[in-house]
């Protein structure tokens, strides 16, 4: 009989971090266990010990082995899924391969994540389309308010909406079919932007019915850093390219992918154990875990610091939002000032600026408890009442 394993500090033995050192900020870059490290140091070995055995007869099935198994985890056949080293390179393979004319337009949301609004500035600036914002309500979110901006936002012009499954700046769970169906029914095309979402919440994809899906498996999912997938509907996978052109150009979608020049894949390789591993911790138990303990560490924060968090927790998952008690302009530059305070006293967490105010950003994996939001709070107390 499989029993759940005990979490929290119970479990910090299978990761090499620095303990001494409060981390609660998971969502931002991950955490790759001991195991999975290992997994990686193994796929290494084995590329260096005869690299060109190794890319030419090993490396094409092992990268299509993985691709199934990944598409085991997220509901999608492993033949939809392109590896690529985070998911912004993966929306802007996307974006800079739909061919864009002057007048058309490419709506973003509010808080879109800001590498891929930049690429969306970028791709706007060299063919003469145009950006458009739909308006992310926050604090307080609600489905209906967001639903109908997003729908507002939409014209005859709009070529492509690009949305976020997860909000960073703001670590909302949007309700991504309902905006995907909504865009769909306008006759637009949704590129989603799920960075945060594998492992973080459970995934269908063929169920969302995306146009393109991209999503990191080194945050939630604990693979190595520079682990990502593209994933590509059937008949959306035709003229779709990697930002870097090789080879395989024009030879298919997954030979353009799965080589576009020699690199080290043993990130992308390393992806398997961090599936068993995150099987191992629990899988949906797990997630549903974490899930609770972000709830409870920002109610915790919230109580601390005497504010509110960013709404209700149907629109969280396993990272939470509270707005700072503090007064002052609420610039980006103050919260980098902020979160650099934040690092000399012994934690990271990211703080954001909204028209609100200031907010910090927790996440919670299987290695925190609640005592981790309780020593947060005392730094964070610290560090408000310094000048910065």
């Amino acid at each position: 009989m499989s029993t759940t394993p005990v979490l929290g500090a119970a479990v910090r033995h299978e990761w090499g971090l620095d303990w001494s050192y409060l981390t609660v900020n998971h969502g931002a870059y991950g955490a790759p266990p001991k195991a999975v490290i290992a997994a990686q140091n193994e796929w290494r070995r084995q590329l260096e010990s005869q690299p060109g055995r190794f890319i030419n007869d090993v490396l094409p099935g092992a990268l299509r082995r993985v691709a199934a198994r990944l598409g085991e985890f997220l509901g999608a056949e492993g033949e939809d899924i392109a590896f690529v080293e985070n998911a912004t390179t993966g929306c802007n393979a996307v974006l800079r391969s739909i061919r864009f004319r002057p007048g058309d337009e490419i709506v973003t949301l509010s808080h879109g994540y800001g590498a891929v609004r930049n690429t969306v500035r970028y791709v706007c600036e060299r063919t003469g389309a145009t950006m458009v914002d739909a308006v992310v309500p926050f604090p307080g979110p609600d489905a209906a308010s967001l639903l109908a901006n997003l729908l507002r936002a939409l014209t005859p012009r709009t070529r492509l909406a690009v949305l976020d499954h997860i909000t960073s700046s703001s670590a909302m769970l949007l309700p991504i079919k309902d905006m995907i169906d909504g865009c769909h029914a306008a006759g637009v095309s949704v590129l989603v932007d799920g960075a945060h979402a594998p492992a973080q919440i459970s995934l269908d994809l063929r169920a969302l019915d995306a146009d393109w899906y991209v999503g990191n498996c080194h945050k939630w999912l604990m693979a190595p850093q520079g682990a990502a997938f593209l994933w590509a509907r059937p008949d959306r996978q035709e003229d779709l390219h990697p930002v870097t052109i090789s080879h395989g150009f024009r030879k298919g979608y997954l030979t353009e992918f799965d080589w576009t020049g020699t690199r080290d894949s043993s990130a992308f390789l390393a992806v398997e154990t961090a599936i068993d591993f995150h099987h191992r911790l629990g899988g949906a138990k797990l997630r549903e875990r974490n899930v609770a303990l972000a709830a409870e560490g920002t109610d915790l924060l919230v109580r601390r610091l005497g504010t509110e968090s960013g709404g209700s927790a149907a629109f969280f998952g396993s990272m939470g939002m509270i707005r700072l008690p503090i007064g002052g302009e609420h610039s980006p530059e103050r919260a980098v000032v902020l979160r650099k305070l934040l690092r000399k006293l012994g934690t990271d967490a990211p703080i954001f600026a909204h028209e609100s105010g200031l907010w910090l950003r927790i996440s919670a994996q299987a290695y925190n408890e609640l005592g981790d939001y309780e020593k947060l709070a005392g730094l964070m107390e610290r560090a408000i009442q310094q000048p910065f």
